[in-house]
């Protein structure tokens, strides 16, 4: 899941700066980034399992890929409809704060499919409804986490962090529907989803571990009219700005829906399960 929303107000204490400029894993150094990025790679993990399962068990109750569209179509519509005012109170607020709030509420989300699935009466819309509060958590939670980034880091290993955090995030996506596959032929989609839902205690450990002091504070953002307006229009003044989220959009839109009809693809083409 925008990027930092202030500058650093204050140098951090000297234990933040024991992590060299340069080299590949530089800013694991930092300990407040190490705990981040750990319970980011296991949450990470959970949530593509999740999707997959999710995608599964829709298709499964009805046999329709077109409900498998409208529950992806639920989770990702608050973002399209509010995530500008996400970025917006992400600015306001304390991004730590932030993050402790939406990853447990992610968290218990996954654990109220898990309950629904496990106990026999998931309906399709009970998805539904799971997938569209997932959205709206996600709404603030990917611009608070975007950004604290360079709370942890600092200016000087920002780059490297936002890299090492891509890399994360892929590798979840390549692990998490592989061992969601597995979990869904073994012992069922409501263990994954449980698994999903356990996933989130180890960032919100994390986070409760994390030594306040060696944070980069930022600057609040205080509330003010126009601020959703002014950062509209400093986007529309950086063309170098504008093309990436043109590119960004056109590729998620057209290209990031794959999971819907390879579920399909799995179950009515090759007439194989999830593991497939």
């Amino acid at each position: 899941m925008s990027t930092g929303s202030g500058a650093d107000s204050a140098p951090a204490p000297t234990s933040t700066h024991e992590s060299k400029t340069g080299g590949t894993f530089s800013s694991l150094k930092i300990r407040n980034y190490r705990l981040f990025a750990t319970g980011a790679v296991i949450s990470n993990t959970g949530t593509w399992m999740s999707r997959i399962t999710q995608d599964w068990l829709v298709l499964s109750l009805t046999g329709s890929a077109t409900a498998v569209g409208i529950t992806t179509a639920l989770q990702f519509l608050p973002m399209l409809l509010f995530g500008l005012y996400g970025g917006v109170i992400a600015d306001r607020l304390p991004k730590r704060q932030i993050l402790l709030v939406s990853q447990a509420l992610l968290g218990l989300c996954g654990i109220a499919l898990a309950v629904l699935t496990l106990s026999g009466v998931v309906e399709v819309w009970h998805v539904y409804l799971v997938a569209f509060l997932l959205g709206m958590v996600t709404v603030v939670d990917n611009p608070a986490r975007q950004s604290f980034v360079s709370e942890m880091v600092g200016p000087a290993q920002l780059r490297n962090a936002v890299s090492l955090n891509s890399a994360n995030f892929q590798s979840a996506r390549l692990i998490g529907p592989a061992v969601a596959g597995v979990l869904i032929t073994t012992v069922g989609s409501g263990w994954a989803f449980l698994l999903n839902g356990l996933s989130f205690l180890a960032p919100l450990i994390g986070l409760l571990m994390m030594r306040t002091d060696e944070l980069h504070a930022s600057v609040t953002v205080p509330r003010a009219k126009g601020q959703l307006r002014e950062g509209l229009r400093y986007v529309k003044g950086r063309p170098e700005l504008i093309w990436p989220i043109v590119l960004v959009g056109f590729v998620g839109t057209f290209g990031f829906n794959f999971p819907i009809w390879l579920t399909a693809y799995a179950d009515e083409i090759f007439d194989g399960g999830a593991g497939m």
